[in-house]
């Protein structure tokens, strides 16, 4: 018997993209993980990365601290944006290897909570899925 084919999509070429619809993230290898993740300190916050009381302080502070801590990648002081620095494979801090689920769900960045509504094509993913 012929193994059968799973469509993937390559995360730099957005036409190999699949429209979204209901339940496709149950066969997916998560591969919207290992897409840059762009943050605010509301999300900062609710991962608990930053106390709420640090809410008045500069933010190039902070990055600079969740930068040393390995953290944050990146920090962009026009917008307030920072970005989730990934392992050596791209994969978010928070996916599980193993199972590839977030482990901080419930605490999720906005970016995640509104995918694919957002992102480099809104309504589509990058849908990758499980190994046959």
């Amino acid at each position: 018997m012929k193994p059968q084919l799973i469509p993937t999509a390559d995360v730099d070429r957005l036409d190999t993209w699949q429209k979204y619809r209901k339940g496709l993230c149950d066969s997916c290898r998560a591969t919207c993980c290992t897409l840059p993740v762009e943050v605010r300190l509301d999300d900062l916050i609710r991962l608990e990365l930053v106390d709420e009381f640090e809410r008045g302080e500069p933010l190039k502070h902070i990055a600079k601290r969740l930068q040393k801590a390995g953290v944050v990648e990146r920090f962009h002081h026009k917008s307030g944006v920072f970005t989730l620095s990934r392992l050596a494979n791209n994969d978010c801090l928070y996916l599980d290897t193993r199972s590839r689920r977030c482990t901080v769900y419930q605490k999720r960045p906005a970016t995640c909570r509104n995918h694919p509504q957002i992102g480099p094509r809104p309504g589509y993913c990058a849908y990758q899925g499980q190994p046959a």
